[in-house]
């Protein structure tokens, strides 16, 4: 039996953000029950939001980013 599995589900984010990459205008969020979605800068408080009302989206430990917290790739408007 593994006893750490409880506690660590308790301390697991309920948002994990991805690598940063440069070939893409999004970075893909992990939401908890809804999965994989990628966003857009001006998509990402406002889908936390929607699924997590009471979260604040500036919460290190119920969200979680593997690197470059709040940085977004670069992207004009025009480009694919």
């Amino acid at each position: 039996m593994d006893t750490n599995t409880d506690s660590n589900a308790a301390e697991k984010p309920l948002v994990e953000v991805a690598e940063f990459r440069t070939d893409s205008r999004y970075r893909l969020v992990h939401f908890k029950g809804a999965g994989w979605e990628p966003l857009a800068p001006e998509e990402f408080e406002p889908r936390i939001k929607q699924l997590f009302p009471d979260l604040d989206p500036h919460d290190p430990v119920r969200v979680h980013w593997a690197d470059r917290p709040w940085e977004w790739p670069a992207w004009h408007p025009g480009e694919a």
